[in-house]
């Protein structure tokens, strides 16, 4: 089971929307905390953290979710072993509460943006909402894009257009990739590098409320 942090609301009802948020390459499980003061009131907020020491590929002393090989992909093994460690918290979440919980928004920022779209992608129809900060869509054998594996799902993709740590240019191939499959799929760009901005989480609570 994941290590995770969480916000519960001191007043939380049944119902309550859950915003399952991944960090990136080399942070942990506290760094996405600092979003639930800006997500919708009521919202129950868990940061699970990645399996993996950062250290032992060059990351820091934080946590990884895979090693990262270059341009858009994962080593394949990592990237799997995280992807079932997330689909067995994600199973347990009803477990972790003291309320029945709402729907499901799956997200995060960098590595965790590429870990949200691909649990999506291989798994049709179990996230309704999958928020992806600055990621990439994954080379991997298991994340095959169609008009099947997006379908029931919404994405929002925020990107920075200086981001050197991971390209506009590759988001606009991810995007491009989502889009040619159907994929409800709302981007937006920043003037920023890599990183998470203001106009970038009022753009995407206007996102939710969109529908």
């Amino acid at each position: 089971m994941l290590r995770f942090d969480s916000f519960i609301p001191a007043d939380v009802q049944e119902g309550a929307p859950v915003w399952v948020l991944l960090h990136g390459r080399g942070s942990n499980k506290e760094d996405l905390q600092g979003l639930a003061p800006y997500l919708p009131a009521g919202s129950i907020v868990l940061t699970p953290e990645a399996p993996f020491a950062g250290e032992q590929w060059g990351y820091g002393p934080g946590w990884a979710w895979y090693q990262f090989q270059g341009r858009n992909r994962p080593e394949p093994e990592s990237f799997a072993q995280s992807q079932q460690a997330l689909g067995e918290f994600l199973a347990a979440v009803p477990s972790l509460l003291s309320v029945k919980p709402g729907p499901i928004i799956l997200g995060g920022f960098s590595q965790g943006g590429v870990m949200s779209m691909a649990y999506a992608l291989r798994n049709p129809g179990a996230i309704g909402h999958v928020v992806n900060f600055s990621g990439f869509l994954p080379d991997h054998p298991s994340v095959q894009p169609s008009p099947e594996s997006v379908k029931g799902t919404r994405f929002f993709w925020g990107h920075g257009t200086a981001d050197q740590m991971i390209t506009h240019a590759l988001a606009a191939e991810g995007r491009g990739i989502l889009a040619g499959v159907g994929a409800d799929l709302t981007a937006k760009d920043y003037r920023m590098g890599h990183q998470i901005s203001g106009e970038e989480i009022g753009d995407l609570l206007a996102w939710l409320q969109g529908r």
